[in-house]
C-alpha cells in the first residue's frame, strides 16, 4: 500500500446536542456540547490512518490555540502533517448541531482553510506526485484544487474529489478526477437539477461531465459505482443504528482510497468502505469517531 496524501481543510468542530432540530428563528436547549477536531481533510486524513495507510496531510491551520490543537491530534494519530501550514489568524471552524435522531446542520467559517495557496501545493508537488492516491474535497480555494489536479493529472496520480460543500465544477477539474464521490444532494448541484434521478441514470449523467469514475453515495442504501473501472453496481451499506452522521461521508472517502491503493477491486473497496462509514456513524464525533481497521475486518467478518 502506498502513501496516501490527503489536501483539505482542519476545523475545530463546537458540536451541541439536541433532541430535535430547531425550526427557522426557534430556539431549542441542547443537551450537550464538546468541541472536536474535524474539518473534512483532517477526518479522511484520521480515518485512513486509522485504516491502516501512511498518511500526509497538506493544509492550514491559525496562529490560535486551535490550530495547535488541530496540529497535535494529527501528529497524535501518525499522520506526517509537516506540508500543514500555520497561517495568521484563527483556525476553521464548524458550529454543527446534531439531533438525537443522528441527523446534523452544520456552518463552517473557513479561517486559516481560505489560505491554502497553489505555492502551498506546489511546494509539496514531489509528495503528491508519488502518492498511491490524493483525496481533496472543497473546503479549500478552488482555484487552489484545481492546481491539485492539475499536479495529480501531469504525473498520472489518482485523485479522489469529494464534491463538497457542493458547486459547479470546470471541466478541466472533472476530466482530471479518477474517482468522484458525491451524495445526492451535491449530485443535484453537479448536474443542475432539483430532484434526484435513479441512481444509475445520475451516475452516468455525472460520467458525462467527464471524471473517470463516481461512487455516488447514496446514504443507508449504500453506494452507486460505475465508469472506467467498474460496471454499474450499487454496494449496499449494512444496517446500523446511526448516533452521529456527521462524519460518516468522510470515512467513506478514507475507506474507499485505502482499498483501492491496496489493490482491492472498486466493489469490494467500497463493501469496506460502506462498513467503515457506517461504523463510524454509530458514534459522536467527527476524528473520534473514525474506526480502526481491526474493527472494520472484525464486523465483515461476522
Amino acid at each position: 500500500m502506498g502513501n496516501l496524501v490527503v489536501v483539505g481543510s482542519l476545523n475545530m468542530d463546537m458540536v451541541s446536542t439536541v433532541d430535535r432540530m430547531p425550526a427557522p428563528g426557534e430556539t431549542v436547549t441542547g443537551s450537550g456540547f464538546s468541541t472536536v477536531p474535524g474539518g473534512k481533510g483532517a477526518n479522511q486524513a484520521v480515518a485512513a490512518a486509522r485504516l491502516g495507510a501512511s498518511v500526509s496531510m497538506l493544509g492550514c491551520v491559525g496562529s490560535d490555540s486551535f490550530g495547535a490543537t488541530l496540529q497535535q491530534g494529527l501528529h497524535a494519530e501518525g499522520i506526517d502533517n509537516s506540508a500543514v501550514q500555520e497561517c495568521p489568524g484563527s483556525s476553521g471552524v464548524a458550529a454543527i448541531t446534531v439531533a438525537a435522531d443522528g441527523s446534523n446542520s452544520i456552518v463552517v467559517y473557513p479561517g486559516a482553510n481560505a489560505l491554502l495557496s497553489n505555492e502551498i501545493v506546489e511546494r509539496a508537488a514531489s509528495a503528491i506526485r508519488s502518492a498511491a492516491m490524493v483525496l481533496v474535497q472543497l473546503e479549500t480555494p478552488i482555484a487552489t484544487v484545481e492546481r491539485l489536479a492539475e499536479i495529480c493529472a501531469d504525473a498520472g496520480t489518482p485523485l479522489m474529489l469529494d464534491p463538497a460543500p457542493a458547486q459547479t465544477l470546470s471541466a478541466g477539474l472533472l476530466r482530471s478526477t479518477t474517482w468522484l464521490t458525491p451524495n445526492e444532494s451535491e449530485t443535484r448541484t453537479l448536474l443542475g437539477i432539483a430532484e434526484d434521478l435513479p441512481v444509475d441514470e445520475a451516475a452516468q449523467r455525472l460520467l458525462a461531465l467527464g471524471p473517470w469514475n463516481v461512487a455516488l453515495k447514496v446514504g443507508a442504501r449504500g453506494v452507486y459505482l460505475a465508469g472506467a473501472a467498474v460496471a454499474g453496481t450499487l454496494v449496499s451499506a449494512p444496517v446500523v443504528q446511526a448516533v452521529d452522521t456527521t462524519a460518516a461521508g468522510d470515512c467513506f472517502n478514507a475507506a474507499f482510497a485505502v482499498a483501492l491503493s491496496e489493490g482491492k477491486a472498486p466493489v469490494e473497496a467500497a463493501r469496506f468502505a460502506c462498513m467503515a462509514a457506517s461504523l463510524s456513524a454509530t458514534k459522536a464525533g467527527a476524528q473520534p469517531s473514525m474506526p480502526l481497521r481491526e474493527e472494520v475486518l472484525r464486523i465483515m467478518r461476522a
